[in-house]
């Protein structure tokens, strides 16, 4: 059966709070599908992050025991979340029980219109063909790359959170392309509202051709300070760690502290936070 495009649980408590805090601390992080669960939410716990951005999570997959991985940190943490389909995984399910891959944001705070932006230009690099076996480690895909985006509703104000994961596949002007379907959705939203954009965008957000198209939109990045720091570490002989984890905040808050969590090894991306405030 499948399932549908967005997934949505609460597990938070019900909060008597009706002030909003004076901050908010936000995760960003490419979590490899959740594979070493065990490892991402201790981190996760330790960070006791308001916000979660979360990138490259499974549910029903072979390969991460079948679970629904969202639903699992979402339970042990104590968060809402929604989950945005990304993929369907031919390999990592079955015909009566299929697998699919995608997006994840999770919230302490209550979240409301969830809805996914499909980007027009997709690679065509994971579509199955007659030649290729549906067998492990061969991946087959059904879907396209999305961005989840969700509100936040935290005491009474609003937060709106563009969960990316861009292409890997392909060139930078395809990931450039689809970063600014992000940007044209994030323009017609109210200017007063704060929006983050964060994700594993598969690029150097640093470089003058995106780093002018946020400058434009008038967006800030949430981890300046960890500017050079990589994101991944080295993958084999002929990938160095690269910085292609990225997050920017638009709006009247303002970020601060921002960190890449190089020590954390329960992915092939490290985890970034920032602390919003007022």
């Amino acid at each position: 059966m499948e399932m549908p495009e967005i997934v949505t649980g609460n597990f938070a408590p019900p909060r008597s709070i009706v002030s909003a805090p004076k901050s908010l601390r936000i995760v960003d992080w490419n979590i490899d599908r959740g594979q070493r669960l065990q490892g991402v939410t201790d981190f996760l716990v330790g960070v006791n992050a308001d916000i979660l951005i979360l990138q490259e999570v499974d549910l029903n997959a072979r390969r991460t025991h079948r679970l629904n991985i969202a639903e699992a940190i979402a339970r042990k943490l104590e968060m809402n979340y929604v989950f945005g389909r990304e993929f369907q995984e031919l390999v990592q399910g079955t015909k009566g029980s299929p697998a699919y891959h995608g997006q994840a944001t999770l919230s302490k705070w209550p979240i409301s219109d969830a809805c996914l932006i499909s980007f027009s230009r997709q690679s065509d690099f994971w579509q199955p063909r007659w030649f290729l076996p549906k067998i492990e480690p061969v991946q087959v895909r059904l879907g396209g790359r999305i961005a989840l985006v969700a509100q936040i509703n935290v005491a009474g104000s609003r937060l709106i959170t563009y969960n990316l994961h861009l292409e890997s596949r392909g060139n930078d002007a395809l990931r450039i392309s689809q970063f600014r379907e992000v940007l044209a959705d994030a323009a017609s939203r109210d200017i007063d509202c704060p929006v983050i954009v964060a994700g594993d965008l598969n690029m150097d957000a640093s470089r003058a051709a995106v780093a002018l198209e946020l400058a434009r939109a008038g967006f800030q990045d949430a981890v300046a300070s960890s500017h050079c720091a990589p994101t991944t570490p080295a993958r084999g002989l002929f990938e160095g760690r690269r910085r292609i984890d990225w997050a920017f905040v638009r709006g009247p808050l303002r970020a601060s502290s921002g960190q890449v969590h190089g020590n954390v090894k329960a992915s092939d991306h490290y985890p970034i936070s920032f602390i919003l405030t007022g």
